[in-house]
């Protein structure tokens, strides 16, 4: 493959590149999936990803919509130069002689690849939660507020208006720190592994093959559209595959809980309170603000991980020096 090619800075930079234009693209989307996923029966604020963001903007403002996205970007960069340079690394040592890796070797470095970057994304996603399901817990609570003045109203006077305090990523990243050391940040690491891992395994040997096919000459690179396009299939058909992984990782990583919401304690109690009071569908809750989020996200990190943006940069450097 031509991308063996290149550096492995180069590999680095042109991952963290792809993350921080992609993040910046779809965040509102995925902020939807993530409190889609997190409402339960009981009070359910939103009926649908626009549902969702036009009452976000309503409440919150514009930027309501990008509560989180600091974590994001902070640690976007890493996890994706993570996943991007591992999948290669693996895909090279399992390669046989240059020789075409057999699809079972393929999934083998997407697993690796998915293992790998756990270590990034595990505390990402921990903190992200917390900050873009801030806003529904606090919409719940107003109305549930809002509900009961009008109920009491002939009895007693005006209820206190419910104020929402907010938090940063750098206080909650302190608290769990303070209460429960490192492994408060990497609560939901199994569910993570039980997402991501499958995620690559599926993502990286269908993206491979996808782009093959726009390949005229198997020593050159495919057209910047083909790996956008490829990007996006695999992407979008990955991430509706783990969906259910993405909806009980979320739900274990979630601190706060609204009104009458359940609280889980592992892997096998959340996937048995989901089934019995949900339903099987509700493993599947935003799994279209996932597969949103996802096709644009790994198709522009392909085409800007294909382009090797990085590598331009890095050419540059010595002319500098000079």
């Amino acid at each position: 493959m031509a991308d063996k090619q290149i550096s492995l800075p180069a590999k680095l930079i042109n991952g963290g590149i792809a993350g921080l234009i992609g993040v910046t693209c779809v965040f509102p989307i995925d902020l939807a999936k993530t409190r889609l996923q997190n409402q339960q029966n009981g009070q359910r604020m939103y009926t649908s990803m626009s549902d969702c963001l036009i009452k976000t903007i309503r409440s919150e403002g514009y930027f309501g919509m990008y509560r989180g996205a600091a974590v994001n970007l902070t640690l976007v960069t890493p996890e994706k130069a993570i996943k991007l340079a591992a999948n290669d690394f693996f895909r090279h040592h399992l390669s046989k002689d240059g020789k075409k890796l057999t699809l079972l070797r393929e999934m083998l470095a997407g697993c690796g690849a998915g293992t790998c970057q756990v270590i990034v994304t595990t505390p990402m996603e921990m903190l992200k939660i917390q900050l873009q399901d801030a806003g529904r817990i606090a919409a719940q609570k107003k109305l549930m507020a809002a509900q009961a003045q009008l109920s009491s109203s002939s009895v007693a006077g005006a209820a206190e208006p419910v104020v929402e305090t907010r938090t940063t990523a750098m206080q909650i990243t302190r608290e769990l720190l303070r209460s429960k050391g490192i492994a408060g940040l990497y609560k939901g690491l199994g569910a993570t592994l039980l997402r991501d891992v499958p995620f690559s395994i599926v993502y990286f040997p269908l993206f491979a093959n996808l782009n093959k096919l726009g390949q005229q000459d198997p020593n050159v690179k495919a057209p910047f559209y083909v790996s956008f396009l490829s990007g996006c299939v695999a992407g979008s058909t990955a991430a509706v595959a783990v969906n259910p992984c993405d909806v009980i990782k979320t739900r274990l990583q979630s601190l706060q809980r609204g009104v009458n919401e359940d609280t889980y304690s592992g892997i096998l109690d959340c996937t048995k309170k989901i089934w019995q009071k949900e339903g099987p569908m509700a493993f599947l809750k935003g799994a279209y603000c996932r597969a949103l989020v996802i096709a644009p996200l790994f198709g522009i990190a392909q085409v800007v991980y294909f382009i090797g943006i990085a590598e331009f940069l890095l050419d540059m450097l010595p002319k500098h020096r000079a």
